[in-house]
């Protein structure tokens, strides 16, 4: 068996604020909002190793995934809600329902080797894009995590690119 990633739970995803961010988060106002704090909440990502996040109190599972840029080579990290599954964490390209898919997931299609910044720990991660048989029951996990998934779904007509990360 493969060894765990770590598994921190900061905040509650069941309190009353939770509960309204994730309502909020799936409106278009609150997508645009998310996506407006995503450089604020990167920052406190990167300067604790994923240990705090701008979305903590509320219980949101992130961390930061780093990819190599396909066309520049160069490191691009994003921030991420993650499904943990032990050894085995789940990454979703949503993109807040745009029509485009994210540049990240590009970049693991081309170069599925990243790193990975979790609970104050930084790991290497492989990527495989989970399969089409296997997608419903994951997606239903991180519309358990914020209904916002659902929404993004209904607002694009592609489908959602869901990754699974393994230790390197």
């Amino acid at each position: 068996m493969a060894e765990q990633f770590p598994n921190r739970q900061w905040g509650s995803r069941t309190n009353a604020l939770s509960r309204l961010a994730n309502k909020f988060a799936a409106t278009k106002p609150g997508s645009w909002f998310v996506r407006k704090i995503t450089p604020l909440d990167r920052a406190v990502l990167e300067r604790t190793d994923a240990k705090y996040t701008v979305l903590g109190p509320i219980g949101a599972p992130v961390i930061l995934l780093t990819t190599i840029g396909r066309k520049s080579g160069q490191p691009r990290t994003q921030p991420l809600l993650y499904v943990h599954d032990g050894d085995v964490l789940y990454v979703i390209g949503s993109n807040f329902g745009q029509e485009r898919h994210p540049a990240w997931t590009a970049n693991l299609l081309a170069d599925p080797a990243a790193t990975v910044a979790i609970a104050g720990q930084r790991l290497p991660v492989r990527a495989a894009l989970v399969e089409a048989d296997a997608k419903d029951a994951i997606f239903a996990r991180f519309v358990e995590l914020t209904g916002a998934y659902a929404a993004y779904k209904n607002r694009t007509s592609r489908d959602l690119r869901i990754f699974a990360l393994h230790r390197a």
